[in-house]
C-alpha cells in the first residue's frame, strides 16, 4: 500500500513541478502570472464532488498561482445545464477548462466551443468522448477499478458454486460507469451467475435502492453478492436488503470511499470500496491547469498514458485505485489522511472500530 501511495504523490508531484517551472516559469512557490480557471463538476449526490474535489482544488490553484482564480460550478446531473455553465465560463474569459463531464458524449459540444475559443479543456475523471478537441484527461484507471470489485467480491464469495450476484451499475451517461462494469465483467463472467443487472440513471441511491428492491422480489431474496459500482449505490442496495429482512448481509462493493461507506464496512454491512486518492487527482489537475492558464505547455514526460475517447488518444494521466477492506482501512484512507480515526470511529461505531483495530 505504501507503494500504490508513493505512485499517486510521484505522479500528483510531478504535475506540481509543471505549474512552478517548465516553459520558462518559476521554480517554486507561487507564481503571480495566471487568470481564470473554470472548474466543472458534475452532480452532487455523490458526496466527493463538494467535500473533496472542489475544496482540494481550489486550494491547490491558490497555493500555485496567486494571479489566478478559479470560476465554480456544478451541474446537479443536468447536461444542459453543464453547457451553459461551460458556455459562460468562455464568455467570462477562463483561459482552461476543468471539466467532469454529466454526459461524456453531450461534453463533446462544450469541448469544441473551448477549442474555436483557443481554451484547452481537461477532461477530469470522466473522459469526454467522441471528439478531437480535448487536450488532456486526468483521472483512474476505471476498468482496473471494476476489476478490483470483482476480484473482491471473488474473494468474499470464497468459491460459492453459482453464486447469485445483482449488478447495480452506475450511470448510462457516464463513460467511467461503461468501464467500470467492463472491468467487473471481465472478472465475474462465467464465474459467478448474474442475476439481475442495472445501470442507474444520475447514480441515485434511491434509484439504487428501488432496483435492488425489485431484484430481491424477483430472486424470493436469494442474493450471494452485489457488485455495485459506487459508494451511494452501495448504500442503496444495502437499504433495500435491510428492508426486506435479508440477514446476513451479502458482501456488497463499492468505490470512492464516502465515510458512510468506510463505516459500513467497519460495522460489517458492506465489504469493501474502491479508494481513489481523490487529494492526488484533485491537485494533479490544479497544477495541470495553472500550467496551462499561465500559457505553458506540460511536459510530456509527466503523462503517462494516453487513452482514446473515439475520436482521438488524448494524453492521460492516470492514477491508481485501491481496493479498501476491514483488514486494511488503516493502510490506506486513514494513513493518507483521507479520512481520520475520529471521523470513522464516531460514537455509533467505536465498538466495531475497537474491534477492527482501528481505535
Amino acid at each position: 500500500m505504501k507503494g500504490i501511495r508513493i505512485v499517486t504523490i510521484l505522479l500528483a508531484g510531478g504535475l506540481l513541478t509543471l505549474a512552478c517551472g517548465g516553459g520558462g516559469g518559476t521554480t517554486g512557490g507561487s507564481s503571480s502570472s495566471g487568470g481564470k480557471i473554470g472548474l466543472l463538476l458534475p452532480e452532487t449526490k455523490t458526496a466527493r464532488y463538494e467535500s473533496k474535489d472542489r475544496p482540494l482544488f481550489e486550494a491547490k490553484v491558490k497555493a500555485l498561482c496567486s494571479g489566478c482564480s478559479v470560476l465554480y460550478q456544478n451541474a446537479n446531473q443536468d447536461a444542459a445545464a453543464q453547457q451553459s455553465q461551460a458556455e459562460a465560463m468562455l464568455t467570462n474569459g477562463v483561459k482552461v477548462l476543468v471539466l467532469d463531464a454529466v454526459d461524456g458524449a453531450a461534453a463533446a459540444a462544450i469541448a469544441v466551443k473551448a477549442k474555436a475559443a483557443k481554451v484547452p479543456v481537461i477532461s477530469y475523471d470522466r473522459l469526454v468522448t467522441g471528439t478531437d478537441a480535448l487536450n488532456y484527461y486526468l483521472s483512474f484507471d476505471n476498468a482496473k477499478v471494476g476489476q478490483l470489485q470483482g476480484n473482491a467480491l471473488l474473494t468474499a464469495l470464497n468459491g460459492k458454486a453459482n453464486a447469485s450476484v445483482v449488478f447495480i451499475n452506475g450511470s448510462p451517461t457516464d463513460n467511467n460507469a461503461k468501464l467500470f462494469k467492463q472491468g467487473a465483467h471481465s472478472v465475474l463472467d462465467g464465474k459467478v451467475t448474474v442475476a439481475k443487472e442495472y445501470d442507474t440513471p444520475d447514480w441515485s441511491p434511491d434509484k439504487a435502492q428501488q432496483e435492488m428492491a425489485g431484484a430481491l422480489t424477483a430472486l424470493n431474496n436469494k442474493v450471494d453478492g452485489v457488485l455495485a459500482a459506487n459508494d451511494g449505490t452501495g448504500g442503496g442496495a444495502i437499504a433495500a436488503m435491510k428492508t426486506a429482512g435479508v440477514k446476513p448481509l451479502p458482501p456488497v462493493t463499492g468505490q470512492d470511499a464516502e465515510l458512510a461507506a468506510i463505516q459500513r464496512i467497519v460495522a460489517g454491512d458492506q465489504y469493501m470500496t474502491v479508494y481513489k486518492a481523490i487529494k492526488a487527482e484533485a491537485e494533479a489537475a490544479a497544477s495541470l491547469a495553472v500550467t496551462l492558464a499561465q500559457g505553458k505547455t506540460p511536459d510530456s514526460a509527466t503523462l503517462n498514458g494516453k487513452v482514446n475517447n473515439g475520436a482521438i488518444d488524448v494524453p492521460s494521466v492516470l492514477l491508481v485505485p485501491v481496493a479498501v477492506t476491514k483488514a486494511n482501512i488503516k493502510d490506506t484512507v486513514i494513513a493518507d489522511g483521507f479520512w481520520t480515526k475520529n471521523d470513522i470511529c464516531t460514537a455509533d461505531y467505536a465498538a466495531a472500530c475497537t474491534a477492527a483495530g482501528i481505535s
